[in-house]
């Protein structure tokens, strides 16, 4: 019988903390936030973990030989179960998408689903792969967006999406190490993404934010330096985890590098919701960052 701590370590259930805060950022930025947020992030969440049952599924043979002690070839999770609760997962996450946020809601998980799936089983192991991963991700802010003007998300979309081909590209290279080029790359976009997401954002004075709040001048007043520190924050932390591979490009350094990327993705986010005017929403979704380093000390995200 399969037990509740396998299928927690099949889906990554921890690294899902990570996953609530692309949808609040798109939220905040199409200035959508409402009380059918939180359904719409409980989708999200549920799209995700099935992403990473349908990964174990598609990776059971490679993962025999490369990562044996994974639920499925451990014997843990059977491959059957595994497929069924990627699928089941799949379909709970567009069902509470769709009563939640309706048509508008639906036109983007369904692609974003499909996505995932076509991560999984195709473009994984392709160069594609870090660009459609990527996909995933902005089209999890846009789904967020949704309720509201989405064009005002595109910028957030495509900064997590950015965020994500970083961490991406890193983790082709857990098992067999990196050359120092890759993190090198890595390390610039990370700076790029912090400095693009500390900027103040252009908005005329007495012009309605996104969220509402009208800019008053355009003198920066004390809240507004909440995304410059969570963006960072978010820089020191995963950048100093790429910096030393760069050192020692080994696979267990880009490993601690993936995994400082899932977990620091939060703070990011927190910056770009904290951005859009949601400063102190900002900050409760970069509290995501820490509590998610402490759960991947349980069960690994990667």
């Amino acid at each position: 019988m399969t037990r509740l701590a396998d299928l927690a370590e099949l889906v990554r259930a921890p690294a899902a903390l990570s996953v609530p805060g692309d949808v609040l950022s798109g939220a905040a930025a199409a200035g959508a936030l409402g009380p059918r947020t939180p359904a719409l992030a409980g989708a999200s969440v549920l799209l995700y973990w099935a992403g990473m049952a349908a990964n174990d599924w598609a990776d059971r043979r490679l993962d025999a030989v490369e990562r044996p002690e994974r639920p499925i070839p451990s014997g843990r999770v059977r491959p059957s179960v595994a497929l069924g609760v990627a699928s089941g997962l799949t379909a709970a996450g567009l069902a509470v998408a769709t009563a939640a946020g309706g048509r508008r809601a639906a036109a983007v998980a369904l692609p974003l689903a499909a996505t995932i799936w076509g991560y999984d089983l195709r473009a994984k192991n392709t160069a594609a792969g870090p660009a459609v991963m990527a996909a995933c991700r902005g089209l999890d802010v846009l789904l967020g967006a949704s309720g509201g003007r989405v064009v005002r998300a595109l910028p957030a979309a495509l900064t997590v999406a950015a965020h994500t081909w970083t961490v991406t590209a890193l983790s082709r290279r857990e098992v067999t190490g990196a050359d120092r080029r890759l993190p090198g790359l890595t390390l610039a976009g990370t700076a790029l993404i912090a400095l693009t997401t500390s900027a103040r954002p252009t908005v005329l004075s007495g012009a309605p934010s996104s969220t509402g709040c009208v800019k008053r001048g355009p003198f920066l007043r004390l809240g507004e330096l909440v995304p410059a520190v969570l963006a960072a924050g978010y820089a020191a932390r995963y950048g100093r985890a790429q910096a030393r591979v760069l050192a020692d490009p080994s696979p267990a350094r880009v490993r601690t590098a993936v995994g400082a990327g899932i977990t620091g993705l939060p703070a990011l986010q927190g910056a770009l919701t904290a951005r859009a005017g949601a400063r102190l929403l900002g900050l409760a979704v970069a509290g995501a960052a820490p509590l998610g380093r402490r759960l991947a000390r349980l069960i690994s995200p990667t």
